[in-house]
């Protein structure tokens, strides 16, 4: 059921100012670190952010500044955001995982003066690229260890600049509440940088307004409530997490989580027991696998049982319960004791009321399984320049193929010559920083243009490609590279396809085994190997993956069919420049790549 509070016409920083007036003893945020779950009140959310602001205004950040956060997600990430927000600067993620190269570009293109970085290994990306950085005062290091090999002139640490505002907030305090109360929704907050996944990343500018629809959005559309319990572990420099760990947090006023690192995701899931949860596609497929796994240790009689119960339940697994049939319950409630329940508890989400799946697209199968053992996993659609999802799946209404209807305070619309999915609404973003001619071909007459193909039936969108994406064979056939790319990847075995087609004789493929679930296939096999690399040239993985590639081409049209494949011997790489920091696949960087092993398998 959905909410029908309206939001107060407050930006992020007056809406936090609100729940620490309110609830300022309520848990708004909790820290694991060394093992324990440390909490922070709301009140003391708010006046730290306070301090860290008024800290910054000493250094020199100004309001319109720019701030830089370069760090996995924890409590300073959102400390720093919100702290330059209160100043009336404007935050900048940029991913920890990005080489040198890519922070500085980020970094000089956006302007920023002052950073945050979580470590040494951050700050040494930046004092690398000092130079090329002409804006760059500070960096605020979060981690002491290796601080004291830094020049005092370019380094200082964060706790240093929030202890030094803790000590003007006598004096400063209320000018800088009084230039709060100053605050407008056109106000621009936050810039997140796109993917870069055909050029270089371009910044888009969030507005609060913007980032207030979307928390209408987590309130009316998603029916979380500030009771809830969520879990941060996606890049906050990615919209996807910013809409969960900040809009939607600060506006409907529920706890975050900061497990203790990326590495240790599923133990904290299992700690938290999340209400809700969001999870990118390679994230459900790695769940997926896990479980898959475990099932195949499990033994032979109980991973038959398990694989009967599946087969048992996937046929109404589209069903809302309610509408289920007696026997339908019935099959459900018994294999839920048997099996469901314990793997619910496995993935850590069996108290999870809704989970989503979003940033890319996801198999269908994959869906599918975790809604047959009982989890509640929607789809939703959206991107950077719509500040979050537009579209989501409804638990009641779910229909497969389908990313749902559009989202609360979202009107949509299908180009009529070229089917592009045109969005209007509050949630789309005021333009690219520095880069007029972009943000005009992206928001036209007030709609967001979001460069992918959908067709659109009785309110549900079904995406087919990006538009720049879609393939047309040498025999003139329009092909959706993503929908065969994402049949392929059913396949526990198959990680990453690349399917090659533009003006060829037939669809072809780059295949990237998944190394943990075949290495797995391998043992019970009785196959060694020693790498990545001698795993894919073993004949008998190849005949593996052929029959794969045969089982997904059978469920598909016979032009779109994967006539040829060449297994590539190295994973995928961010720092080789194939995938994003998102691991989007870079698909003209690949190709151009393995531009000899395409056209071996052409016969060229």
């Amino acid at each position: 059921m959905t909410q029908n509070t309206a939001l107060p016409e407050l930006t992020i920083p007056q809406m936090l100012r609100r729940h620490a007036q309110n609830n300022g003893q309520g848990i708004a945020i909790r820290q694991k670190r060394f093992g324990i779950w440390t909490p922070m009140t709301w009140e003391e959310y708010y006046r730290t952010s306070c301090y860290l602001a008024l800290g910054l205004a000493d250094l020199g950040l100004s309001k319109g500044g720019h701030l830089g956060i370069l760090s996995e997600n924890r409590t300073e990430w959102v400390l720093s955001q919100v702290g330059a927000n209160i100043l009336g600067a404007v935050s900048v993620g940029v991913y920890p995982t990005s080489p040198a190269d890519e922070i500085a570009y980020v970094l000089e293109h956006a302007d920023v003066e002052f950073i945050v970085c979580e470590d040494q290994e951050q700050t040494d990306k930046v004092i690398e690229s000092w130079d090329r950085l002409p804006k760059m005062r500070k960096v605020l290091v979060l981690e002491k260890k290796g601080f004291r090999s830094y020049p005092a002139d370019k380094v200082v640490l964060f706790e240093d600049v929030i202890a030094r505002g803790k000590e003007l907030s006598d004096s400063r305090l209320a000018d800088l509440e009084a230039a709060l109360d100053q605050q407008s929704l056109e106000d621009v907050g936050l810039m997140i940088y796109t993917s870069g996944s055909t050029g270089r990343p371009k910044g888009a500018m969030i507005s609060y307004r913007n980032m207030r629809a979307q928390g209408e959005v987590v309130i009316r559309s998603l029916s979380v409530r500030p009771d809830y319990k969520y879990l941060s572990y996606l890049p906050l420099c990615h919209v996807a997490e910013q809409l969960l760990t900040m809009y939607g947090a600060i506006y409907t006023g529920y706890q975050v989580n900061f497990g203790e690192s990326i590495r240790t995701v599923q133990e904290d899931v299992r700690e938290v027991a999340p209400d809700f949860f969001l999870g990118v596609p390679r994230i459900w497929e790695k769940l997926q696998s896990a479980v898959h796994i475990k099932m195949v240790e499990a033994g032979s009689l109980r991973l038959k049982l398990y694989q009967a119960a599946l087969a048992q339940c996937e046929p109404f697994a589209t069903k809302a319960p309610s509408e289920r049939t007696l026997i339908e319950k019935l099959k459900f409630q018994i294999c839920y004791w048997a099996f469901f329940r314990a793997l619910q508890n496995f993935v850590g989400l069996r108290k999870a009321k809704i989970a989503l799946s979003g940033a890319a697209a996801i198999s269908p199968s994959v869906l599918t399984f975790f809604r047959t053992i009982g989890l509640p996993v929607v789809e939703a659609y959206g991107q950077t320049e719509s500040t979050g999802i537009v579209t989501v799946q409804s638990l009641d209404d779910l229909r497969p193929g389908t990313v749902g209807a559009a989202v609360y305070g979202v009107d949509l619309k299908a180009d009529p010559e070229t089917g592009e999915l045109l969005v209007r609404s509050d949630l789309v973003f005021p333009g690219y920083y520095k880069n007029e001619e972009a943000t005009r071909n992206t928001v036209v007459d007030g709609w967001l243009h979001t460069g992918d193909v959908v067709r659109i039936e009785d309110g549900q969108v079904r995406i087919v490609d990006r538009l720049k994406d879609i393939m047309i064979t040498a025999g003139g056939k329009n092909l959706s590279p993503t929908e065969i790319e994402n049949t392929m990847k059913d396949s526990p075995y198959i990680k990453e396809c690349i399917v090659i087609g533009e003006k060829r004789k037939f669809v072809s493929a780059l295949i990237q085994i998944d190394l943990e679930t075949v290495g797995q296939w391998a043992e019970g096999q009785n196959i060694t190997y020693t790498n990545f690399r001698n795993l894919t040239e073993n004949p008998d993985v190849l005949s593996l993956i052929q029959k794969e590639v045969s089982v997904g081409n059978s469920k598909m049209a016979t032009v779109a069919n994967i006539r040829k494949f060449h297994l590539l011997t190295k994973e995928l790489d961010h720092d080789d420049g194939e995938v994003t920091a998102t691991m989007k696949v870079k698909r003209q960087s690949i190709t151009d790549k393995y531009m000899a092993e395409i056209e071996a398998m052409y016969g060229a």
